[in-house]
């Protein structure tokens, strides 16, 4: 096995790793920062990197057909998490009426939540899901789309129940980038839309508790709630407006020692960027993401299969709404819902299981060409 992964590295994408190094050191840079006046974070997140990286690496020399081939199984085991973690899970309950099963307890003390491991899992069933319809009809039979539909509904409900609406918001929107990206006509578009609209008042009335309905309310004016719905993005706009242009300087943020933003070593870490690197830090965290995505969106131009294409459509789905919840989260433009920022936050189960993905996607770069028949490297 460690012959196979040295001699993957011949061939993997040299510069997505590069890319990946790049944002997890920034990061970890960043979390260094944060530790220093409260529980030691970096620990955390450098084991989580290099657990990532290790996993990465075996999942690189793993050909992703063969988790395709599983795709069922994969489905299935999926929801079993989701399931458990919704009847025996950590529950986590907050003063403002937050109620959330989302964390299973290990051995150690150690948390995991599933829903991070089942995202990758849906990246790849509901791919192989859209690319059998791509090429048995290519969305010409209606079924076929309420099938899909279906598909995606199951990890958005599930989530939703275990009070983890953040992570259903993520899984509709993979869907809806890898169907986006397929070439699925406009019209179904259309149709989600008004549909969406004819269910808002359902899911006001119905779905959404009272702290939902007031994270919402209270986003169209942080300051009139600013000691509790509103404190929480209020502070992170100081802490990103107080660092100018080149900010306060890395480990000088006072803010960032006092722990002035709550969670800001995990949803909010983009307020620590700001206050200690400035505009030039918050900057550079953008550029690094919008280059992850480009070059994964390369890479899915080269695959010579339509699944591992969708594959890389459902990661940059990942990636890029991640990205974008979070930012507009700590930028005070979307209400809190609990994403954290891709590679960036500390959190051992999403910064592995995202390592997972980058390992399936080198795969896929591998197997571009299936590899030249001349090398001793075989998948």
């Amino acid at each position: 096995m460690l012959k196979l992964i040295y001699n993957s590295m011949k061939y993997c994408d040299k510069i997505l790793w590069l890319i990946i190094i790049l944002i997890s050191s920034y990061s970890l840079l960043l979390v260094k920062s944060i530790s220093r006046e409260n529980f030691n974070y970096f620990t955390v997140q450098f084991l989580s990197v290099i657990i990532g990286i290790i996993c990465a690496c075996f999942l690189q020399v793993l050909n992703y057909k063969i988790l395709v081939k599983f795709s069922k199984i994969i489905g299935i085991i999926s929801v079993f998490l989701i399931l458990c973690t919704l009847f025996l899970g950590i529950k986590i309950e907050g003063s403002m009426g937050v109620n959330a099963r989302a964390w299973l307890a290990l051995p150690g003390g150690i948390t995991f939540q599933p829903s991070e491991l089942v995202k990758i899992g849906f990246i790849i069933t509901f791919s192989y899901h859209v690319s059998e319809i791509k090429k048995n009809n290519n969305f010409k039979k209606f079924k076929d789309i309420i099938y899909l539909g279906i598909h995606a509904l199951v990890p958005v409900v599930l989530t939703h129940l275990q009070g983890d609406d953040g992570a259903a918001i993520i899984f509709f929107c993979i869907a809806f980038v890898i169907l986006f990206l397929s070439g699925l006509p406009i019209k179904y578009f259309v149709l989600l839309v008004f549909l969406l609209i004819l269910v808002v008042p359902v899911l006001w009335k119905f779905v959404l508790v009272d702290y939902q309905k007031k994270r919402i309310l209270t986003q169209f004016n942080p300051e009139s709630d600013p000691l509790n719905m509103g404190y929480q993005q209020i502070q992170s706009m100081l802490s990103i407006g107080s660092g100018g242009v080149l900010g306060q300087g890395i480990f000088n943020g006072p803010r960032v020692a006092n722990n002035v933003v709550p969670v800001q070593e995990s949803d909010f870490i983009f307020s620590v960027a700001g206050e200690e690197l400035g505009f030039i830090g918050c900057s550079l965290i953008l550029l690094l993401i919008l280059i992850l995505i480009f070059r994964i969106s390369y890479i899915s131009k080269i695959s010579q299969e339509i699944t591992g294409t969708y594959i890389c459509f459902g990661f940059i789905g990942l990636i890029s709404m991640q990205s974008i919840f979070n930012l507009g989260m700590c930028l005070s433009l979307l209400p809190v819902m609990g994403v954290t920022l891709p590679f960036m936050s500390v959190g051992g189960s999403s910064v592995v299981c995202l390592f997972l993905g980058i390992g399936i996607i080198q795969n896929i770069y591998i197997n571009r060409n299936q590899i030249q028949k001349n090398t001793n490297f075989e998948l």
